[in-house]
């Protein structure tokens, strides 16, 4: 097994270079974007239809004013999401243009939200046809968010702009400057408009939508399910974050087919698509990638092992709601032998079970979509609706992750045993530990802590603020998930990423370079002592911005 290990470990910096790919990196921030919106239009969603679950409906015009906000927000999802992958895309061009000489990423968000008009809205003689500006036109709306910015930078990099004389105030040469991209941009895919209808017989994202109908039956289907669940999880095992590159191929699949069950739901009909995000969030990935609630359970309440029981019991609370790298790396499970079966295992077997519910005993599928930091099991009867079957499937989930566990945390915790016997006199003792007053700060220091979802990061986060509070020591951090950061660097003294996102560290290098700021990678163990040890990590700060200064 070790050599199996070892063999899968040589191929992580290919993984790294897919999942820093710029264009996998543009949509999965452009989503990540867009979740308030997400979430936000979903609560109207469980205001208006969940009482429907107990027979109790809303009068229409109550109905109507309840949806009107749901529809003039995730009803318009893929035009916002056009623009903030150009935004994400964007960012990354001008990192390789001089900074006197930068794209202006506003307007290629309108040059692409024009573009998305364009390619895949119908008109109609009274108004437009909005069928393909929500959840159906997302892969649309992808492709127009990758063009407009590389239409851009071939015009600002070769200088085809309209370059006004130096005493035009600032704002108005810009507008200038902007023109000739944005017109070539816009007069594209006008142009392929035109054509494309005159072969096709209708807009773009409609043809996508028939186009790769066949693939999102079969994503749906036990191999399917069991190659995206699988490869997330055997992407995590070996370092790498494993949604930041499968969820990208997905993400289209995961809101159409929500909105595709509501329908069904709201018409009296089976919801029997699988593949959702709540799926990913609360049935394959229960407490994190790995299905990983269910073994920090094992290891806080039956390990004999005090590190494994430690690690357990602190990251027990984080785990439930779905943030799992105390224990992924407090374990640790990603490159230890002993998990590579089980964390891979448990979420195709999650999946397969779910979709053994919806099949057999017509278990309505995701019909609401709900944050990711939802505990489980109640994400998973919330999201579908209250259904019946969800009351027995979440413990059903419970007990089948133990079950499968259970052996190989035996082993392993036989092992740290034997292993805590044998280095009884050699473990470090932190405390007594103090913060470094021989280190003085001339000026207050923002710390900016990444991860991939926001919730590793926050621990940190939180750590280094409750102890320069308490100390009065000159240091304010905050929490981002990856892709959310780039507006925040610029005033930043150092960032802090998170091990999960090491295949991230050499874009993220580029862009800290660019503004002159000091960029610190940390290890899996080292992360995990420094949420820890609050100490620990202040000064973790203090002797990295005193290197940086030196």
């Amino acid at each position: 097994m070790k050599w199996l290990i070892n063999q899968i470990s040589r191929m992580k910096p290919f993984f790294e270079k897919v999942a820093a790919n710029p264009y996998l990196s543009a949509i999965r921030d452009g989503f990540i974007a867009n979740m308030p919106i997400i979430l936000f239009s979903s609560l109207f969603l469980l205001v208006a239809y969940v009482p429907n679950i107990w027979g109790f409906y809303w009068s229409s015009q109550i109905e109507g004013i309840l949806m009107k906000a749901y529809n003039f927000s995730m009803g318009l999802l893929s035009v916002f999401v056009a623009a903030t992958t150009s935004k994400a895309l964007t960012d990354s061009k001008n990192l390789k243009l001089p900074k006197t000489n930068q794209i202006n990423t506003v307007s290629t968000m309108v040059a692409a939200e024009v573009g998305f008009f364009l390619v895949a809205v119908d008109p109609l003689k009274m108004g437009i046809d909005m069928s393909y500006m929500g959840t159906k036109g997302l892969i649309c709306a992808f492709l127009v968010g990758f063009i407009v910015p590389n239409i851009y930078y071939v015009c600002i990099k070769n200088n085809v702009t309209i370059k006004m004389p130096p005493q035009v105030p600032q704002n108005i040469s810009q507008v200038f400057k902007d023109l000739i991209p944005f017109a070539f941009s816009t007069v594209f895919f006008w142009l392929f408009d035109i054509v494309f209808r005159a072969l096709a017989n209708g807009n773009l994202a409609e043809w996508i939508i028939n186009v790769l109908a066949p693939l999102f039956r079969a994503a749906d289907g036990y191999l399917g399910l069991a190659i995206i669940y699988g490869a997330m999880a055997f992407f995590w095992y070996i370092g790498i974050h494993g949604p930041s590159i499968v969820e990208p191929a997905v993400t289209a699949i995961y809101l159409a087919n929500v909105e595709a069950n509501l329908h069904l739901f709201q018409q009296g009909e089976h919801a029997g698509n699988v593949l959702a995000q709540g799926t990913q969030y609360f049935v394959a990935t229960l407490g994190g990638t790995g299905a990983t609630l269910m073994i920090t359970v094992l290891f806080a309440f039956f390990a004999k092992s005090v590190q494994l029981k430690a690690v357990g019991r602190a990251a027990i609370v984080p785990v439930s709601f779905g943030v799992n790298e105390p224990v992924l790396f407090g374990g640790p499970l990603i490159l230890n032998p002993v998990f590579f079966i089980p964390f891979i295992l448990t979420p195709i077997l999650n999946v397969f079970l779910f979709k053994g519910f919806v099949d057999m005993f017509d278990m309505n599928g995701f019909i609401y979509n709900l944050p990711w930091t939802t505990p489980g099991p109640l994400g998973l009867i919330l999201g579908t609706g209250f259904a019946g079957w969800a009351f027995i499937l979440a413990p059903a989930l419970l007990l089948l992750d133990a079950i499968i566990y259970w052996p190989f945390f035996k082993v392993y915790d036989s092992e740290k045993v034997a292993e805590e016997a044998k280095n009884a006199d050699k473990e470090d003792d932190d405390s007594n530990l103090t913060i470094n007053k021989a280190i003085h700060l001339n000026k207050e220091v923002n710390v900016l802590v990444l991860c991939a979802g926001g919730g590793t990061s926050g621990i940190l986060a939180n750590a280094l603020n409750k102890v320069a509070k308490e100390e009065n020591v000159p240091i304010s951090a905050t929490a981002r998930a990856y892709g959310a950061h780039m507006d925040l660097i610029p005033d930043m003294d150092l960032v802090i990423l998170a091990p999960q996102m090491e295949s991230m560290k050499s874009n993220l290098q580029e862009v800290c370079d660019k503004y002159g700021i000091k960029l610190i990678s940390t290890t899996g163990k080292q992360y995990i002592d420094l949420t820890r040890n609050a100490t620990k990590s202040i000064n973790f700060v203090l002797e990295n911005v005193k290197k940086q200064d030196a």
